[in-house]
């Protein structure tokens, strides 16, 4: 089949690239690329942040995990296995998504920071966006898929010339198809010059005013902020001396770090994925958007259900 993806976040590249391996004619338009999409400000670190339903984002999750630990092979993708922990002030199960990773532990005792009382330990990939958003358009580029900039006010006017569109438009899915469950959920971060950090920490005991540190190759990010229906794109300052007083506290060694940027992003809150094949008079459109703060740890697990109802189409 002719199919059109509209949006190119990294939910809307990977899933126009399985549908290219699957066999299908695939272009992409998307009103934002690269740097401006809020895939680029990602901490980019797997982790099943704020996306429901439990069950099929444990899978979608299991899915991108070992995608994401085989890219590790290719240094070109922007995707290295590290090792980490999240702590808590209390004692606390399992996560519900346990059976998407292949192991997890308990922080020793001993071994937690001061304040905190439990802990898991396990290994995730981490994706550094600014890698990986470039080499995706690469592999689409060497696949033949089009990628083009335009911005697409109405799905109905996507179907020139293709049998489906698929709508990965995330947040804007508010204006496009009138989805009035959407929630921007604004995240501030900031970006330091890598100091020889190896392990991410995370620590969400405060579900607005988040503390995670996620190293990469060259960089480490710092969080964050999860501010439910603030669309607000500007920097804050005091937003930025919160961050690091946060995060200075749980590794003092960022107290020498360099600063090399600020980002703010919109999380695409909904109560649930969106993930199903709609029909409007001009076509089948398959949505795939709602992601939360999961969009990087859903991507590869969506693009594969993505290509199934796609190919069930035909």
């Amino acid at each position: 089949m002719k199919v059109r993806v509209v949006g190119a976040g990294v939910v809307g590249l990977t899933s126009a690239l399985r549908l290219r391996q699957t066999g299908h004619e695939v272009d992409v338009v998307a009103a934002r690329m690269g740097k401006s999409t809020t895939s680029s400000v990602a901490a980019a670190l797997w982790y099943p942040y704020r996306a429901y339903p439990e069950a099929d984002v444990t899978r979608w999750s299991a899915t991108t995990y070992q995608v994401l630990r085989g890219l590790t092979s290719d240094p070109s993708a922007g995707v290295r296995m590290r090792h980490g922990q999240e702590l808590f002030r209390q004692h606390t199960s399992d996560p519900w998504w346990r059976d998407a990773v292949p192991e997890l532990g308990r922080v020793a005792v001993d071994r937690l920071p001061a304040g905190y009382v439990d802990g898991y330990e396990l290994s995730v990939p981490v994706v550094d966006m600014a890698v990986h958003l470039p080499w995706l358009l690469g592999q689409l580029q060497t696949a033949g898929v089009a990628v083009s900039t335009r911005y697409v006010d109405d799905l109905a006017g996507a179907f020139e010339d293709v049998d489906a569109v698929v709508n990965c438009t995330g947040l804007g899915s508010r204006e496009l198809v009138h989805d009035e469950t959407l929630t921007p959920v604004r995240g501030q971060v900031i970006v330091v010059a890598q100091f020889g950090l190896t392990e991410w920490l995370l620590d969400q005991n405060d579900p607005e005013q988040l503390i995670y540190v996620v190293p990469r190759s060259d960089t480490v990010l710092l969080g964050g902020t999860a501010e439910e229906g603030d669309e607000d794109l500007t920097v804050r300052p005091q937003t930025i001396t919160d961050i690091l007083k946060r995060c200075t506290e749980l590794v003092p060694a960022l107290d020498k770090a360099r600063i090399l940027s600020h980002r703010v992003g919109l999380r695409p809150g909904r109560p649930t994925v969106r993930l199903e094949t709609e029909f409007i008079d001009r076509g089948p459109v398959v949505h795939c958007y709602g992601h939360g703060g999961a969009g990087v740890t859903l991507s590869y697990g969506c693009a594969e259900d993505v290509a199934e109802l796609v190919s069930g189409l035909s």
